[in-house]
């Protein structure tokens, strides 16, 4: 039986590998998980005797396809429960993260399954991430950052980078959501900052805002 912190792990060398495709140092996984390197040192062997991980001393770790797969059903639970959240109890963006970091580790395949049905199959979670399917296939999404967008683009607001409540509650403030329109008007050169138009209004946001949202070019 694979263990919570167990799961927790396998879910932060997934992310913090590019999704299982690129190896992550020890030193980073510690990071991630606010641990020592010699505690992770330690997990990793135990996860590595387990199948679910591949280690070699200084050439840092990479998920096994069994890790990968753990990891992508980690992820599809998390997603869901973030959906479940928002649609159905009325929690907003900014919200759902940790409480879903919860509810990931429940077991029971039947219940996912029921809960994917419930909300009709949805394709993405309240933060614009893909939700993998039952099978583990992530419908990748055609989407660039507004940082690389082009003046007189007209573009929507399809997903974050940064899903941190401080970010989402900024985005909140200013009426940028899932689906909001933009027009990119004017690139400042001096800070490469962005004037934006929403609807009837203009906004200029920073290069730090813009490199953290991404939009699909209408």
């Amino acid at each position: 039986m694979i263990t919570q912190t167990e799961e927790n792990y396998i879910k932060a060398i997934y992310h913090l590998g590019k999704y299982g495709a690129n190896n992550v140092s020890t030193n980073a996984i510690a990071k991630e998980m606010e641990t020592k390197a010699s505690s992770v040192t330690d997990m990793v062997k135990k996860l590595s005797e387990k199948g679910y991980a591949n280690y070699r001393k200084y050439q840092g770790v990479s998920l096994t396809e069994l890790g990968k797969e753990i990891a992508i059903n980690i992820v599809r639970k998390h997603r869901l429960w973030e959906v479940f959240l928002v649609d159905k109890l009325n929690f907003s963006w900014d919200e759902v993260h940790e409480v879903a970091e919860q509810l990931e580790h429940i077991k029971s395949k039947k219940l996912i399954s029921q809960l994917d049905e419930f909300l009709g199959f949805p394709v993405h979670d309240p933060h614009g991430d893909p939700i993998p399917d039952h099978m583990g296939n992530i419908k990748k999404v055609d989407k660039i950052l507004l940082s690389e967008a082009k003046v007189g683009d007209d573009c929507i607001c399809v997903g974050v980078q940064d899903s941190s409540s401080e970010f989402l509650k900024y985005l909140d403030k200013n009426g940028i959501a899932l689906g909001t329109g933009l027009k990119v008007c004017h690139r400042e050169p001096f800070d490469n900052s962005i004037t934006i138009r929403l609807k009837d209004q203009e906004l200029i946001i920073s290069n730090m805002i813009a490199n953290n949202l991404f939009v699909k070019v209408s």
